[in-house]
């Protein structure tokens, strides 16, 4: 569940962000401490005493590079950095260039399980989603009742799953492998239960299973809806 532990182009580029953001905040902090420390040092040496005209030029140049400037260039650089690992969520014309067609396949939420279709194959998941692995892969993200967000946090960014409306955010895994999808919004006494199984198969392997599955795909879509609040 780390997204520190990227395993698809989505999360790398949403993990690479988070590590310029800490490396960032480090610095920030050291300079405040710095400064602290050498405020502390001058507070308890010598005269501190200072004409009123240079404490109001001093603090007026605190004031403009350190509350206007610092922060105006602080956010604008997140954003010009930041905005690109965003496109790696949407799909995009372009973004898939030299790649298979993405497969779209939809992400219903319920209280409190997902279930997981596959356009035009008639295929049904309940907590499971079957992906090619090396294949960008389009949810779409649906709810039958309460808002939900649909999240695997080691192949990409999260998107909420709302009543009447149809998001979409596109997810990649770059090798075989099984990787854990939550639901990221609270939408009730089951929310901490609402989990996913999330299969990336070779790709070979992912076509035959789909082939096989057909309109159907055996108990995983006929199992009940565990009660109320009970653990899953």
């Amino acid at each position: 569940m780390s997204t520190l532990d990227p395993a698809g182009p989505s999360a790398q580029a949403i993990a690479t962000v988070w590590w310029w953001m800490l490396a960032v905040a480090v610095v920030v902090l050291l300079g405040v401490v710095a400064v602290w420390l050498l405020a502390m040092r001058r507070g308890t040496t010598g005269n501190t005493a200072r004409e009123p005209h240079d404490t109001a030029h001093t603090s007026q140049r605190w004031l403009v590079w350190g509350g206007l400037v610092l922060p105006s260039v602080s956010i604008a650089a997140l954003v010009w950095f930041g905005a690109p690992a965003g496109l790696h969520q949407l799909p995009l014309p372009g973004q898939t260039a030299g790649q298979p067609a993405p497969l779209e396949i939809e992400a219903i939420g319920h209280q409190w399980w997902w279930e997981v279709r596959y356009p035009g194959r008639g295929t049904v998941l309940r907590n499971e989603m079957r992906i090619p692995a090396g294949r960008p892969v389009d949810v779409v993200t649906g709810s039958a009742d309460v808002i939900h967000s649909f999240w695997v946090p080691r192949l990409g960014g999260k998107l909420d799953a709302v009543p009447g409306r149809s998001f979409r955010v596109r997810l990649q895994a770059h090798a075989p492998g099984t990787y854990r999808g939550q639901c990221a919004e609270f939408c009730g006494v089951g929310h901490a239960h609402m989990s996913m199984t999330v299969i990336a198969m070779e790709a070979a392997a992912f076509d035959a299973w789909l082939a096989a599955a057909g309109p159907s795909s055996g108990e995983t879509n006929t199992a009940p809806a565990p009660a109320e609040g009970a653990s899953r």
